[in-house]
């Protein structure tokens, strides 16, 4: 198992895991906002496939991307929204989530972010909430992340 920085030649696999992931929710992203999303990306590599990915970005502290634009500019923040995280059906209940996720705190840590947030969707938030993160309710999540996506972060 290998975990590294995302490369060009990455971003087929990550466009399918991405769109077996969320386009049944109806929320799957073109490949171009998904690369503009990803200033800070890794992805995990088993037996030399992608069997997962986090994608996260400079943002402002609770609010969250438009899903339907790439992004132009990077926003100055001391907050890292985790954009998107996905390890493959077939690889999932198997501590790989935690995996990505400690890799971009470290990550985040070692850029001087003091937070990472994120919307949590498809009734993820336990998930969420067992890595630390805590929700937000009071702060209006755009309907294009789906029903019941709930805005949550944690200081790092």
């Amino acid at each position: 198992m290998l975990i590294r920085a995302v490369a060009d030649e990455d971003w087929d696999s990550i466009a399918t895991l991405e769109a077996g992931a969320y386009q049944d929710l109806g929320l799957s992203e073109d490949l171009s906002v998904l690369k503009s999303r990803a200033q800070t990306a890794f992805v995990l590599e088993l037996d030399g496939t992608t069997a997962g990915y986090v994608l996260a970005l400079p943002w402002r502290p609770f609010h969250c991307p438009d899903l339907g634009r790439p992004e132009r500019e990077i926003v100055a923040s001391t907050n890292l929204h985790l954009h998107d995280m996905v390890v493959a059906d077939e690889h999932r209940r198997r501590g790989l989530g935690r995996l990505l996720l400690s890799r971009l705190v470290r990550a985040a840590k070692d850029a001087g972010y003091g937070r990472i947030s994120l919307v949590a969707i498809g009734g993820r938030e336990k998930f969420w909430s067992a890595n630390g993160f805590r929700p937000h309710p009071q702060i209006t999540v755009p309907s294009c992340y789906g029903p019941g996506a709930l805005y949550m972060s944690t200081a790092i």
